[in-house]
Parts: C-alpha cells; structure tokens; sequence
C-alpha cells in the first residue's frame, strides 16, 4: 500500500505543477501579440497539456486504488470533501484544454487579469485538498 501511496503523491504532484504553469502560459498568451512568439507559446501549451494528462491518468487510478482497493477513507466525511474537489481538479483540467483551443482557433476574448485568477484556482483546490487529507476536520 506504501508503494500505491507514494506513486499517488506523486503523480498528484506533478500534475498540479503542469496545473500551475499551463495558465501561466495562458496569461502570456493573452498579452502576446506576435505570430512567432504566439506560436511558441501555444507549442509549450498544447505540449504541457498532454503531458500533464498523461500525469492526471495514473494520478486518478492510483487515487482509486487507495479509495477502492484499500478502503482508505471509506465512510468519513473528509474524503467525500476531498473527492468533491478532485472532481473539480479534474473539471479546471478540462476547461484548460477548451481555452486551450480557443488560443488555437484565435476565440480568446479574455485577458491576461482574468488568466491570473484563474491560475489561482488550482492552488486553492490543492490547500483544500492537502488540509481534508491531512487534518481530517470531519
């Protein structure tokens, strides 16, 4: 079970790191006005995007390993909380893939001030997350 814990973490881990940079991308592309630094930003985007989906994958199943396989927080109020949350991880996950095709297709009406709050989403999800799984409040 130790071996299934830590390789969770650590797929969480880096998943979250490509969850915070990807907006950050975001951000410089909607400041960016030229064609060839555009283009460059949108390679370091779609390929960051892949990657940290290929992180999200093993990340979720080894999460259902622990919950199913285990029996890790079964029954307790904290990890239904945190279960929520995952959901909407997975949830912020996507909606950068479709404003990551919006970049593609040039349909982005939102500025860079919005892309900062949004980069900041993950960050709060993941304090949630760490103090339910930690703490354990409920």
């Amino acid at each position: 079970m130790l071996w299934v814990k830590a390789l969770h973490i650590v797929f969480i881990v880096s998943w979250f790191a490509g969850l915070f940079y990807l907006p950050r991308i975001f951000v410089n592309l909607a400041i960016e006005s030229e064609p060839a630094s555009r283009a460059r930003l949108l390679l370091m985007a779609r390929k960051l995007f892949r990657f940290t989906t290929m992180l999200a994958v093993p990340a979720v199943i080894f999460g259902l390993w622990l919950f199913a396989g285990y029996g890790i927080g079964k029954g307790a109020g904290w990890m239904h909380a945190k279960l929520a949350l995952v959901v909407l991880v997975i949830g912020y996950h996507h909606a950068c893939g479709v404003l990551l095709k919006k970049f593609e297709t040039n349909r982005n009406r939102r500025g860079d001030r919005w892309y900062r709050w949004f980069n900041e989403v993950p960050v709060l999800l993941l304090l949630a997350i760490v103090i339910l799984v930690v703490v354990k409040p409920f």
